[in-house]
């Protein structure tokens, strides 16, 4: 199978432009004066960025105000680094970043897929008011931690006076998004452009402000290209313009199962799997699909390639022997179903 016709499966590390997008990058692009400038081009530029900036809130049907970030990483520095709490929550099963955000957060462990509503309760009582974070789902395993429609946990945070902040990174553009306070947003990771995100804010008031551009909430030139990509990737249809159904891809867990074991720890999403062969360590497992010209990764991009055994999968209560032989699949946009069914093909083969 030729470099052209590489079967690509790691669409949660970032998945491809959609036409939509690019066409509307580039329109973006020839807007080319700063949004902040208060001549005549800049307030074409300004005038186009706020455009884009209304049509993120109607796709994502969001009442609150939005933020323009580089990204999910930014995102989650300034919602957790300026929210007006004294003290930080975090799952234990959170991206890295959310660690690097917060380094001197308190981890709230998991119990059955979820976050210990015990253990939260506890935290909850500490002392000050706390900004807990929790992603909507999982990066490594595509589990459901903050489904939209009933969500106690949003429910007993609020409660105790806190603060939600939902990575929805992962799940913006495929679900709903849950009733937080705060929403992290990432572009590449739903067909719109790299380099661009958002943080949704219900309420500019729980938020410190530092000065320049985005309300004064974030300092440096807006990226309108990025911006305007992004709104038209929101636009495009989200999962329901996919090519594959949720059955198709329920029933390609199933088949991957009968050879190697899907890690379902919770509420499981349908585009992301973790998947641990019946005898090789992910490593080898990656190398051997490589070259079957499959394009699939072992946990998050930012660590997939150490050998340290995952923090998210310990966090789940996974055994080090299972995590050490699991990989992860993830679905996009693109994703044929006969896509799904030459991987099945091959994984049985490789681990027969």
């Amino acid at each position: 199978m030729s470099a052209q016709q590489q079967i690509y499966l790691d669409h949660a590390a970032t998945t491809p432009l959609l036409p939509q997008a690019r066409e509307a990058w580039l329109e973006g692009a020839a807007l080319w004066a700063n949004p902040s400038s208060p001549h005549k081009q800049g307030r074409a530029a300004r005038a186009a960025l706020e455009d884009a900036r209304e049509r993120v809130r109607k796709a994502l049907g969001w009442q609150g105000e939005v933020i323009f970030t580089s990204g999910a990483s930014e995102a989650l520095a300034l919602g957790l680094g300026r929210a007006k709490a004294e003290r930080q929550l975090v799952s234990a099963v959170e991206h890295d970043a959310v660690f690097r955000a917060a380094p001197g957060a308190e981890e709230l462990p998991m119990r059955e897929g979820e976050v210990d509503p015990g253990a939260l309760a506890q935290a909850l009582t500490g002392g000050g008011r706390a900004v807990v974070a929790v992603q909507s789902v999982n990066s490594e395993t595509g589990t459901v931690l903050l489904p939209y429609a009933v969500n106690p946990l949003i429910e007993q945070v609020r409660a105790a006076g806190g603060l939600v902040l939902a990575d929805c990174s992962q799940s913006a553009g495929k679900m709903a998004l849950p009733d937080a306070d705060m929403v992290v947003l990432s572009a590449h990771k739903l067909g719109g452009p790299v380099g661009i995100g958002a943080l949704l804010v219900r309420d500019f008031a729980i938020l410190e402000p530092s000065g320049g551009q985005e309300r004064g909430y974030r300092a440096g030139t807006e990226n309108l290209p990025g911006a305007m990509g992004f709104a038209a990737a929101l636009e495009a249809g989200g999962v329901e313009a996919w090519a594959t159904t949720a059955e198709q891809r329920f029933d390609f867990r199933n088949a991957l199962s009968r050879h190697g074991e899907v890690l379902q720890p919770g509420v499981q999403s349908s585009h992301i799997f973790a998947l641990a062969a019946p005898r090789l360590a992910a490593t080898a497992m990656l190398i051997r699909m490589d070259a079957a010209g499959f394009a699939i990764s072992a946990g998050s991009a930012c660590s997939s390639g150490t050998l340290k055994q995952s923090r998210v999968l310990k966090g789940f209560g996974i055994d080090e022997d299972l995590a050490r032989r699991t990989v992860r699949v993830s679905i996009g946009w693109n994703t044929a179903p006969e896509d799904l069914d030459a991987f099945a093909e091959a994984w049985a083969k490789a681990n027969a």
